[in-house]
This record gives C-alpha cells, structure tokens and sequence, in this order.
C-alpha cells in the first residue's frame, strides 16, 4: 500500500496538490534572504496567536507542536556517506528510527485489515510523529517501543494554551491539577481513554509506548468511515487531530516528504526539530505535579515540559511564577483562575431521548440519537462541556467509527450528541452512560437493546425432480435448503433453528425418526441452533440421517421476524423416502 500511495501521490493526486500549495504557502511566507539551518521556514505563532477553541474530541488538546518544515531537496532513500562525512539535511531528515518506522507500518498494516476503506498510509503517521515529538525525540524507545523519558507537552492551563483541567488524575500526564498531551504522539489523557490502544501486544494501552500510540492516532484518523486517500477526509482528519490550519500544512509537508523516500536509522540517532509552535508564550509549571511513572526532566527547547522542576527554589503557581505576579497570557487566552463551564455544571440530563428510539436490528445502525444536556443547579444550560458518553453491556455495539466512548462538548443550548450508534451482530441489551469530563458527577444511562436479524418468510428451495431418498439406518442423499426473505428482501445473517418435531400440532423435539449428527461426537441430535444463512439469504441445513423407524416425519425451521417452514420426511424400507415442503401441517410423525 506505502508503494502505491507514493506513486499516487507522484501522479498528482488531489493530496499532493494540496501538500505541495501548503508548501509553496508557507515558502512564500519567508522572510527574504532567511538564513540558517531551518532555512528561515521556522512558523511565527508568537504570543499574540489566538489560541483555538477546544472542543472535546481532538487528540492533542490542541497542544503545541513543531514547525519545522522538511528541506526543500528531495530525500535520498539510502544515503551512505562514509565516516566522517556528515550527511545532507535531506538525507538526514529522510530517516526515521527503526523501532518508530516500524510501529508506523505495523498500525498501516493493521488498519489495513480492520478498516481497509480508510486508507491510511504510513507516512501520515510519520508526519504527525515528526510534529508531535520529533519521532520520540529521535528514537529514544527501549525494545518494545516505550519512550526512555516520558513525553509531555506543557500544562494546559490556559496560560497561552487551551486550558483542559486534570481528567486522569494523574495517571498518564503526572499532573493532577490540568491535563497534558502525553506520549510520541502527544494524546491527552481525556481522549486516550476512550483511542488507546494495544499496539504491541503486552495487554497494556500505553500512550507512552510508539506501537501503542501509533495504532490508536491509526484508529483515531480512521473514524468515521473516513477514506484518507480522498482530500477532503484526510484534511478533516489532520484538523482533528490538532485543529490549526498550520498544523494541517506542516503535516502535509511532511507526509509528502516522506512518500518520496525515507528509511531506518539506528533507534537514537535521528535528528530533532528545533522551533515551536509556541515559542514565545510564556510557559508555567504546575504548583505540586503528581509523578508519572517515569518522571522525567523536559529538556530546554524540548516540546516536552511535564515534571520539570522550577528554576526557582520556590515552587511555580499555576498561571504565575514563582509566587510572583502572574505570567502574562496572549489575548483570548482563559483565566486558569476563572471557573470553566465545567466547574459550573451542576447536573446532566436526558435531552430528549426517548427508550423507544434506541433499538435496532443486528447490523444495522440505530435511527435514534442520545443527547444530553449539561445543567447549573439553577437549570442553565452550560456550554463548551466536554461530555464523555462510555458503551457498557454484552454486546459488540459501538459508535460510527468502531469505538465504545467518545468525547463531544455541548453546543450553545448545553446539548451534546453522542455519535450514531451503530449495532454489531450480538443480540441483546446495552448501556450508554454520559459523563461529564474532569467532574465526579452523577452520569445519565441510556438503555439500548440489538435485536435479531428478522425474516418473514422461509421457501424450501428445490432438487430438481429428485427426490431426497433414504431407507432406515441409512442417510439423505441430499441436504435441505432453503431462502430467507424479510418484506420480500433478502434475508441475510438470519439465525435459525431447525427441530424434527413430533407432529405440527405438537413442536415438541422427536425421540424418534430422521436426525442430525453432533459434530464433535456423531451422536443423534433433533434439534439444531446457531444456524445462518448467508449473503443471499439461502441456508443449507446438515445431512440428515435415518433410524430404524419408518414413516412420515416433520422438520420444521424458524427464524425471528415470523419465519417458518416444514418439511415432510418420508423413510420407507423400499428405499423410496422423500423430503418435501409439507404442503399443510397435518401430517404426524410415525404415521
């Protein structure tokens, strides 16, 4: 897949031409005569940028990234420069750590498998590692992929940031007073929650570990049936990822870049990103940080600023220095001081959706909505609250996009839709629960329930003119099928059981007569469950076999939705048993 989207991305594609304008743009916006290693591409976010809104749903929190810019030559796939020779930027920048190239092609294959219509090539993964975390600080992974220092982007407390207070208590980011992008691919701890996954295969879902969080960023670009070989989807998934347009060129470039050549390099040795978005915004630390479980020390000029101490002997407060006068905020940047809408939320409640509307049929998505309403004690609607909405229950159910939570903040009415639901092939009752994020409040429950795959109307399907034959003790020649329809559709993935019942005024199990055999043991089984039938509707049933009892016997098939035929099984000594459509359920066994 890497090779064909390098060369649809070399013939023109749409994505090209957008990566190649985001390139040119940004070119363009160079200071004339720039110098210097980052050949004067480095991006302008100063403090006077406005900080975007957080909505709830993106994957970074809208932390700060890097914005270095890939060099303008294009990449040498297999540089080999002798010793002592240092290597063209090009080159350099071309090679990515081998234990992070390889997570990035891994989570490529597996999204491959799980959702092949999303297209995910790998170098949109590189590209996003590369901004994030200048691809875990060039390699820095033990084995297994997690990082030797944890990464963590700066507090989010609203001091030239998003300001998004503690959701995890600590447990990923270290901090338990505001939240902080964690991990290579710089997740925070809200949205890990609910996108993490289990890259490597230790049971664990580590936002610090590449595998890990290349699979869930895979996962997470991957929602909702988007196809990110079409512009459109790939930009709108970028955009979620970190909403700044960019944010959105810088990745481009970069995933151009990378589709032209790249390679391994030693875990280590890659190079690393020099320029930030946010340079130049003031940064604070928190005043009493909870400790991750590998506390580290951020680097100067590192993106990572999570558990670093103070250069001062007293320790930083939130949104000050120092004890000291506070640090000043951009323009349009919150007040960490100020209650957020969060801090104001009272209570949630049911908006509107009604029990009835939440059920469906196996497979098929779910016509209602759940919608809640986030509330003060005086019944004001809050907005911009992010509402986490959690599936619970023995069912395989999930939202458009394959996941069982999701994040969305309340619009201006203080109302937060989950996303569609959509019902897997598991039958049977389930929770929806929503949640007020960073808030210990009561939840609203949504029951939900998938029903069975229905039919309607179940006709035998025919042999031609011969009949299914059998004497006592022998077997059918041939086997029982039949069409499943429903409203005069085809029926498929209907469940079904077929029983050999005493008489059709009596659909008790036979102990006597025609049977199945078990599969595992060969012993006579009457009744059979777990049958389906298939993409056109059609169900052929086991072969059927005689015992020494002759006569006339019934087997009869239903199916949910109403679904029901007999048919007539005739064994005779003379070797001129039948199996039919019975015609009218008079006829009784043994008769």
């Amino acid at each position: 897949m890497a090779a064909h989207f390098g060369r649809r991305l070399r013939k023109g594609a749409a994505t090209t031409a957008v990566a190649a304008a985001a390139v040119a743009a940004l070119s363009a916006s160079q200071a004339p005569g720039a110098t210097g290693d980052d050949h004067g591409r480095q991006a302008t976010a100063g403090a006077s940028a406005p900080v975007p809104d957080f909505t709830g749903d993106d994957a970074t929190g809208n932390s700060p990234y890097y914005t270095d810019l890939p060099p303008l030559n294009s990449p040498n796939p297999s540089p080999s420069p002798s010793a002592g020779t240092p290597v063209a930027q090009g080159a350099a920048e071309a090679g990515i750590p081998a234990t992070v190239l390889d997570a990035y092609k891994k989570a490529e294959a597996e999204l491959r498998a799980s959702k092949p219509g999303c297209n995910l090539p790998w170098q949109l993964l590189a590209a996003i590692g590369k901004v994030e975390s200048g691809q875990a600080r060039g390699g820095e992974v033990d084995a297994s992929g997690t990082t030797l220092r944890p990464i963590l982007g700066p507090v989010l407390d609203g001091n030239g940031f998003a300001l998004i207070k503690d959701t995890d208590h600590g447990a990923y980011d270290g901090n338990a007073q505001y939240d902080q992008a964690v991990g290579p691919m710089q997740f925070i701890p809200s949205t890990w929650a609910w996108a993490g996954r289990d890259g490597n295969g230790d049971g664990k879902k580590d936002p610090n570990n590449i595998y890990d969080a290349a699979l869930a960023a895979g996962h997470y670009l991957c929602r909702g049936d988007r196809d990110l070989s079409q512009a459109a989807d790939l930009h709108g998934a970028i955009l979620g990822y970190n909403n700044s347009q960019d944010y959105l060129n810088t990745v481009l470039s970069w995933m151009e870049y990378y589709s032209k050549g790249t390679y391994s390099v030693p875990d280590g040795t890659g190079t690393a990103p020099g320029h930030r978005s946010d340079d130049g915004i003031p940064r604070t630390t928190p005043s009493t940080p909870a400790e991750p479980a590998n506390p580290h020390q951020g680097k100067p000029g590192s993106k990572d600023q999570g558990g670093r101490p103070s250069p001062s002997p007293t320790p930083s407060k939130p949104g000050g220095q120092d004890g000291g006068d506070p640090a000043p905020r951009p323009p349009g940047t919150p007040d960490p001081t100020t209650p957020t809408p969060t801090d104001t939320v009272d209570h949630l409640e049911n908006a509107g959706t009604a029990t009835a509307e939440l059920t469906a049929t196996a497979g098929d998505a779910f016509t209602g909505t759940i919608s809640t309403r986030a509330e003060t004690k005086a019944g004001a609607a809050v907005a911009k609250v992010r509402i986490r909405f959690t599936i619970s229950g023995d069912t395989d159910a999930t939202f458009t996009g394959g996941e069982d939570v999701a994040t969305v903040a309340t619009d201006s009415k203080g109302v937060a839709k989950a996303p569609a639901l959509q019902a897997g092939e598991k039958t049977g009752d389930f929770k929806v629960t929503a949640t007020v994020v960073g808030r210990s409040l009561k939840g609203v429950d949504y029951q939900a329930t998938v029903t069975e795959r229905p039919a309607d109307t179940l006709t035998a399907t025919t042999n031609g003119d011969t009949p299914l034959t059998c004497t006592p003790g022998g077997e059918f020649a041939d086997q029982v099928q039949l069409k499943a329809t429903y409203k005069g559709a085809v029926a498929d993935k209907v469940a079904a059981t077929a029983t050999l019942i005493k008489s059709a005024t009596d659909a008790t199990e036979n102990d006597k007569g025609p049977y199945f055999k078990d599969a595992t043991t060969g012993k006579a089984v009457r009744t059979l469950t777990g049958l389906k039938t298939d993409a056109k509707g059609l169900l052929t049933l086991p072969k059927l076999y005689a015992d020494d009892t002759t006569g006339t016997f019934l087997l009869r098939v239903t199916t949910p939705g109403g679904g029901t035929l007999t048919v007539r099984l005739t064994v005779a000594a003379d070797g001129t048993a039948t199996a039919s459509p019975s015609p009218s359920p008079s006829a009784s066994a043994g008769s």
